[in-house]
């Protein structure tokens, strides 16, 4: 009941005029901003922070503002990932797998239309964990070490089996080609350049915005290029703008999986939304059965991705405010602007400022209302892109794909490496390989190289520390099950009691 009152205090203050105004704003320019692939939160936040400072606003007031651009970016990406196939975040490539799929289909407006639901289940739901179950998640979240990190993103890799499609041999293959990527750079602890060939641009390693717009957005203009005749530029249709009743009802049991698995992952340090979309849909599509349709245009392959992305929003600011550990980018970006208004996040921060925790909580309901209520009335507007004939439609992908990717380190060499990645993107596709393993190896590629020194370097050497704890056990056997289950339960339904060939 506590919990309650406090929330009943933060009411009073996010529903102040300046705050309501300004988590307005924050969710408007996060949409704005995660539909601009390239660009992100991250930026939009940075260029505010001075701002902020010179106006002088107060300290809640400032991460209601600041916190509405972080998720509402989310659902903002998901607008080019689902029309254009413009992922703009690792966390939206999941999205792209049945969002592009619907809408190459006719069906955008629902695609859209469920992501908005789904984002607003999602973050409303992930707030309610945030305000009571706050103290006790910070608690578990550090139970987490190098270990139990490790396996964490084996269980991730292990989900890639649901976005595999025919051939798990090829999703393998892509994701140590993913991996293979996340290694190029300077090594994290000798500094030693590794497969840069000489090229300065790469001691960074590969950036993900170069990497994913290539491989999805270059692809695709490739691809509709090679399919298309002289004179056949008609628009792709959009179908009806509003959800089913019957859909809606139907994906309730999705979008409540996806927001309880992406707001428990999001708490982690580190593992963010990318690992929480993953591991959603992975999950969805356990549940779901071999009736489901995942990758080929499934509405609960939108819905489960998106509710994950935006609980995990929500409960990477447990660490954050309860910890001080940032989980992201982002995050970092955030805990820089809370110490810059003389905050301390950690566990005395509820206790010395109920008005910033409460008042950002109660912000969040505010926002995902706001969020709701302003991106479904404007679906109609979002998909009206694809009355567009395709001879101005494709070359726009291309100019936002080349504008998105300059932006983000002005470098030449990165649209020349875009365009080599949209080329390997065009054969793989036409090859049967999947690109969302790429994507993932390549992000997590190296918190998992991280983590394995660490925990190997803390345990001179011995391998068994990566079973010597309860937690990174059970996430071993989760993985086992997840790549496993599938297969065993396709044997067991064969006739003969398995014998024959299998898939």
């Amino acid at each position: 009941m506590e919990a309650l009152r406090l929330l009943g205090e933060g009411f009073g203050v996010a529903l102040q005029p300046l705050n309501l105004a300004l988590a307005f704003a924050g969710v408007f320019t996060g949409t704005v901003v995660g539909m601009l692939p390239g660009i992100g939160p991250i930026n939009a936040i940075a260029m505010l922070i001075p701002l902020i400072f010179a106006v002088g606003l107060p300290p809640e007031t400032a991460l209601i503002l600041l916190a509405g651009i972080y998720y509402g970016s989310q659902y903002g990406n998901s607008i080019s990932t689902i029309l254009l196939n413009v992922p703009g975040t690792a966390a939206a490539v999941v999205t792209a797998l049945d969002g592009y799929a619907l809408t190459r289909q006719g069906r955008g407006g629902e695609a859209l239309a469920m992501s908005a639901v789904a984002s607003f289940v999602g973050g409303t739901l992930s707030i309610v964990g945030l305000v009571f179950l706050a103290p006790v998640l910070a608690g578990w979240a550090i139970r987490f070490g190098p270990a139990e990190y490790f396996a964490l993103m084996i269980f991730a890799f292990s989900a890639l089996s649901s976005v595999a499609g025919n051939s798990v041999p090829k999703a393998l293959a892509a994701t140590g080609f993913g991996l293979l990527l996340a290694t190029v750079g300077m090594d994290p602890n000798s500094a030693v350049p590794r497969y840069t060939f000489g090229q300065l641009k790469l001691f960074d390693g590969m950036d993900f915005v170069v990497v994913t717009i290539g491989l999805f957005a270059v692809s695709e203009v490739f691809l509709v290029l090679q399919a298309s005749r002289w004179g056949q530029d008609a628009s792709l249709a959009y179908g009806r703008v509003t959800l089913a009743l019957a859909d809606l009802r139907a994906n309730v049991g999705t979008m409540l999986r996806g927001s309880v698995s992406g707001f428990l992952v999001g708490v982690l340090p580190g593992a963010g939304g990318t690992i929480a979309s993953f591991v959603a849909y992975g999950l969805e599509e356990k549940v779901a059965g071999d009736d489901a349709r995942f990758g080929e245009g499934e509405l609960r392959g939108v819905a489960a991705p998106e509710a994950a992305n935006n609980a995990a929003t929500t409960g990477a600011m447990i660490p954050l405010l309860t910890l001080g550990i940032p989980g992201s980018g982002t995050t970092a970006v955030l805990l820089g602007a809370l110490l810059g208004l003389g905050l301390t996040p950690g566990p005395l921060l509820i206790e010395r400022n109920p008005e910033v925790f409460w008042g950002m909580a109660a912000s969040m309901y505010v926002g995902n209302a706001f969020l709701l209520l302003l991106n479904l009335p404007l679906v109609g507007l979002f998909v009206r892109v694809l009355r567009l004939p395709r001879w101005v439609l494709m070359p726009g992908v291309a100019a936002l794909s080349f504008v998105a990717v300059y932006a983000v380190n002005q470098s030449a060499f990165d649209l020349v490496l875009m365009t080599a990645f949209g080329i390997l993107g065009f054969v793989m596709r036409r090859s049967g390989f999947p690109l969302a393993p790429v994507i993932l190896g390549l992000v997590l590629g190296p918190l998992m190289e991280k983590n394995l020194r660490r925990a190997l370097a803390l345990s001179a050497g011995d391998w068994s520390v990566m079973f010597s704890s309860g937690l990174a056990v059970s996430l071993w056997v989760l993985a086992a099950v997840s790549l496993l289950g599938p297969w065993i339960w396709r044997r067991r339904r064969l006739p003969d009691g398995g014998v024959g060939e299998v898939d």
